[in-house]
């Protein structure tokens, strides 16, 4: 069947609903189940399109723009296979609570529930994943969906929508509304709520704040900031959220990670009172539910986060505040300074030396090549004051969040999911987002054999991303596992890589392969300076990440290497 293109289908309608609530680019994987819209998409030209590889890729991308926006990251996918490869982004935009809207085509409207050709029951399958799952059967009803979408995805705590539109839906001549959605007005905190907690900073005399993603927005880093000053309280911030507060401040007290120190869980654990802002207070920040002690803590718990049924959830708090963080902390740096006279000073000094102790930069030495940390530490010091790091997952982004020394507009990118894959779209999301920002990508070898063919987004547009591929020829964050709890029985976890160089010329970028550390220097500079995307593989060394003196096999390199 053979649609005209007329500007007043009903895709046209979902559109323009898109167009008006601010949502100028879409990440794409085309499909013959959702040609409506496609073919509408040519008559919004202010809508960038985004031709990506796989639908993980564009899943990705479309939450790593929702970070950096704050409006819902669109993704567009066809159904069945489609609609699979693209679970990986819903479900990395529910564990980073960024708003996200996957676009499915469906079979036609009278095949549904019949088993008919990659037909697929999407409230069964993103159900537990995503905040609101619809299935549009009326033409006239899709711009209302598409609207509704936009405000559920941004709402409380901001996660996917999935819309599933049957491919005989998309065509139809329908109404063309214009609705724009009334941002939401933040939650103030009550004076009552505020008269408490500043009652309870005025008798603390090691207080904390556990500060989390919520302060990603206009004027949350410089609340936060505000009233860490203000009353002398520390600073320690969430799971992957490094750049909301500046790392060389003297109230930086480190990050809540996957491999926080002891000592500093220890001292943080001595606290009397805990600010818990703008965090959901999930399993990784509080170190498995013990910090702080689940449910109820031994400190006087102040937990704050924009939606109430986070609130109180695992943790009882003594005063638990459904409101805005930011406007939180600045109403609380706006009240008289309590940490006169209270020793704070004493305590902050003393998380900030468990801080830089551990942010220390070590001199690992290695023989089976570069350790991962010195490509680090090369960047660190070269890095522009505006760079994005994008991290794949992996035991080589660790240095990173142990040592890079974030200030913010510098971004840190990092799924919450642990999603291998991420690196590479998010790098390709965050140079479109902002094509003034230097964008680097740190990926390894398995993680870059999953979506670095998005690398070709890079090359059509000339993007001047960085990507940095540690090649240890091997799963390495499994392989220390391995090495900790069954030494010297090492399965699946060995990687024949490919000539990365190679791979990157292909795809008509300028690449440099590195087998030493004393290169690495050189060549980021080299990197960071081009105008155009660049790519570094370093040859880094495996027995760097395992435990020591744990014996380990090398990884296999069946490819010969072609420079």
């Amino acid at each position: 069947m053979t649609y005209a293109a007329e500007p007043n289908t009903s895709a046209h309608a979902l559109l323009r609903i898109f167009a008006a609530n601010g949502i100028d680019r879409v990440f794409v994987v085309p499909g013959e189940s959702y040609l409506g819209v496609l073919d509408a998409l040519h008559d919004f030209p202010r809508i960038d399109v985004v031709t990506c590889r796989h639908e993980g890729g564009a899943a990705f991308m479309a939450g790593a723009d929702a970070r950096l926006t704050g409006r819902p990251g669109v993704a567009m996918v066809s159904r069945g296979p489609g609609a699979a490869n693209a679970c990986i982004g819903v479900h990395a935009a529910q564990q980073d609570a960024v708003p996200m809207i996957l676009l499915i085509g469906q079979v036609p409207k009278k095949d549904v529930r019949k088993e008919a050709f990659q037909e697929i029951d999407y409230q069964k399958m993103f159900g537990s994943m995503a905040k609101w799952v619809v299935e549009v059967s009326a033409p006239e009803d899709l711009a209302a969906a598409a609207f509704k979408a936009i405000r559920v995805a941004t709402a409380g705590t901001p996660g996917p929508v999935v819309m599933v539109v049957p491919e005989d839906v998309q065509q139809a001549a329908v109404a063309q509304p214009v609705w724009v959605a009334a941002p939401e007005s933040p939650a103030q905190p009550a004076a009552a709520a505020l008269d408490r907690i500043h009652g309870l900073l005025a008798q603390a005399r090691r207080p904390l704040i556990i500060a989390g993603g919520a302060f990603n927005r206009a004027g949350g880093r410089e609340a936060l900031r505000r009233l860490a000053e203000r009353h002398t309280i520390p600073v320690a911030v969430s799971f992957r959220q490094h750049d909301l507060f500046p790392n060389a401040h003297v109230l930086y007290a480190g990050d809540l990670d996957l491999a926080t120190q002891a000592a500093q869980v220890s001292a943080w654990n001595s606290s009397d009172l805990i600010l818990a802002l703008g965090t959901r207070l999930g399993d990784i920040t509080t170190q498995g539910y013990a910090f702080p002690a689940h449910p109820k803590p031994s400190q006087t718990l102040v937990h704050c986060y924009p939606d109430p049924h986070i609130v109180n959830q695992h943790f009882a708090a003594d005063v638990g505040v459904a409101a805005d963080p930011a406007a939180t902390a600045d109403a609380l740096a706006d009240l008289p300074a309590t940490g006169l006279g209270l020793a704070r000073d004493d305590w902050a000094a003393s998380l900030r030396a468990i801080r830089e102790r551990n942010a220390a930069w070590p001199d690992p030495e290695a023989d089976d090549g570069v350790p991962f940390v010195a490509v680090v530490r090369a960047l660190a010091a070269q890095a522009p004051a505006d760079v994005a790091i994008c991290l794949d997952a992996g035991t080589f982004a660790a240095p990173v969040y142990r040592h890079f020394p974030f200030a913010y507009p510098q971004r840190l990118m990092a799924s919450q999911s642990g999603a291998m894959g991420y690196g590479t779209p998010a790098a390709i999301a965050a140079q479109l987002r902002d094509p003034g920002r230097k964008v680097v990508c740190m990926v390894g070898d398995g993680g870059f054999l999953m979506t670095g063919n998005e690398m070709a987004a890079a090359a059509e547009r000339g993007l001047p991303i960085l990507f940095i591929v540690s090649n240890n020829n091997c799963y390495g964050s499994i392989r220390l596992h391995q090495a900790r709890t069954y030494p010297g029985r090492y399965v699946g976890t060995n990687l024949a890589s490919p000539d990365f160089t190679m791979m990157a010329r292909a795809f008509g970028v300028r690449a440099e392969y590195l087998t030493r550390a004393d290169q690495v220097h050189d060549a980021i500079a080299r990197g960071l300076a081009s105008d155009a995307p660049y790519l570094l593989e370093v040859r880094t060394s495996l027995g760097a990440i395992l435990p020591p003196g744990v014996s380990h096999a090398a990884g296999i390199d069946l490819l010969p290497r072609g420079d």
